[in-house]
């Protein structure tokens, strides 16, 4: 289960817009971050979503960056594009019916920011596809029937939107300041905009007996699944760590969020579906498989991707619209272990640590922080000089900085491979725990782990 938060310029110590969003996906699920340039529609197309074609517009679509499961046509988690725009989407469940023919809403999200130069104008974008073409579709590559509807923060440089869908009905907000969403609807009986009919649908089928008494997160949710969920844990610890950090919230502010477990010292096997960071055990059923923040701003633009499971065990790493072709390196792992790309690579590590992640995650974490802390070093220095330097030398600086951290993430992932897999691991009463990891590796073909 997903978080997505969003902190607005004015509550940002540098004064950009700040977006943040773990994807929890199906354990050993493969995660991918592609761009998509611009492209020119003049004749008449058709966009192949995962379940449905819907016609493509005419005229131009926008580059993209996203963050996606491997296996999808088009669909992200979350994405960005060149103008600046980001959005998150959140499984939420409701009591209107599930369409299986449909979009995604990981469909919605590609197909917004293709389209789209605003958060308003995404919301907009989304709303009339929800409108002509509901949603749903099996979200799942493995559970044919994980079927959800959806809810999504949707930024840019000046504002935000939450917006918060119950089949082809919708409702949405304007962010203040700060907002975060997790997996349960969250608006009530106040809203900015809202699809027609509303409150009629949820009085015709006894949600509520009058307008007065609407609320839209008791009447159109489904209460079981809610709670199953754990999205209210999740969601006051973001809120708290953007709270916490008010008016001077930054980049490592969002990341240090999106590592929250429930508590220290903390063990995967044990995890609940508390921690923001989710690591799959019986009771969690899903494992963060990509995390994603984005610096906004006027005239520079950040988009942090770790391209990896585990964001507490990740190297955030630097992105730009300028010089997209780093990303190229990270747009196609295979479905089972490749051994060549950086999200199989960092698998075998997540693997091996999490066989004793009391011992060996302090190790990752120390030699992962001193790469994240110089690369926002970097691009610090980057942001305060770029207006003194010619278009090219800024683009070759950028270049360079995204290479040179995938380059140096690789290696350091090897090295803390060789260092880890040395370190005794204790006996254990952990066997379900690991045999499940043991059962996956060789379906993806790791066979990485032994049980003591």
């Amino acid at each position: 289960m997903c978080d997505t938060l969003v902190a607005l310029n004015k509550v940002t110590e540098d004064g950009s817009t700040i977006f943040a969003k773990n994807s929890d996906r199906d354990p050993g699920e493969v995660h991918a971050i592609v761009f998509i340039p611009r492209a020119d529609h003049q004749e008449q197309e058709m966009v192949q979503c995962q379940y449905i074609d819907i016609p493509q517009i005419f005229g131009e679509t926008y580059a993209v960056i996203l963050a996606k499961p491997v296996w999808l046509k088009i669909g992200c988690e979350m994405g960005a594009n060149e103008y600046g725009v980001v959005i998150g989407n959140e499984a939420v469940f409701t009591k209107e019916k599930y369409e299986r023919v449909a979009p995604l809403g990981m469909d919605l999200i590609t197909l917004s920011l293709q389209r789209s130069k605003t958060a308003k104008g995404a919301l907009e974008t989304i709303t009339k596809l929800i409108s002509n073409y509901g949603q749903g579709g099996v979200a799942s590559r493995i559970d044919p029937n994980f079927i959800y509807h959806n809810s999504f923060i949707i930024a840019d440089l000046n504002e935000a939107w939450v917006l918060e869908t119950a089949g082809r009905f919708w409702v949405a907000k304007k962010v203040t300041d700060i907002a975060s969403i997790s997996n349960g609807l969250t608006i009530q009986d106040k809203w900015d905009l809202a699809s027609s009919g509303l409150i009629e649908n949820a009085i015709k089928k006894g949600w509520c007996e009058s307008k007065s008494e609407f609320n839209f997160t008791a009447c159109y949710s489904d209460p079981s699944a809610r709670a199953l969920s754990g999205c209210l844990a999740r969601q006051s610890k973001t809120i708290n760590g953007l709270l916490d950090k008010k008016g001077k919230i930054t980049v490592s502010t969002a990341i240090e969020i999106l590592r929250l477990h429930e508590k220290d010292p903390f063990w995967p096997d044990k995890g609940t579906m508390a921690s923001v960071c989710g690591h799959y055990n019986s009771k969690t059923i899903h494992q963060t498989t990509g995390s994603y923040v984005a610096s906004l701003s006027k005239d520079f633009q950040v988009h942090w991707l770790t391209g990896t499971s585990a964001p507490c065990i990740s190297v955030f790493k630097p992105f730009f619209f300028e010089t997209p072709e780093p990303l190229q390196k990270l747009k196609n792992p295979a479905l089972t272990y490749d051994n060549i790309s950086l999200w199989w690579k960092h698998e075998k590590l997540h693997r091996f640590a999490i066989m004793d992640y009391i011992t060996r995650a302090p190790l990752i974490i120390g030699k992962n922080s001193q790469l994240e802390n110089n690369l926002i070093q970097e691009v610090h220095s980057i942001k305060k000089t770029r207006k003194t330097l010619k278009k090219e030398e800024l683009q070759h600086k950028l270049h360079t900085i995204s290479s040179d951290a995938l380059n140096q993430n690789f290696a350091l992932i090897e090295s803390l491979i060789q260092k880890i897999k040395k370190i005794e691991i204790p006996k254990s009463p952990r066997k379900v725990y690991l045999k499940f990891w043991n059962k996956l590796n060789e379906n993806d073909g790791l066979g990485l782990l032994s049980i003591p």
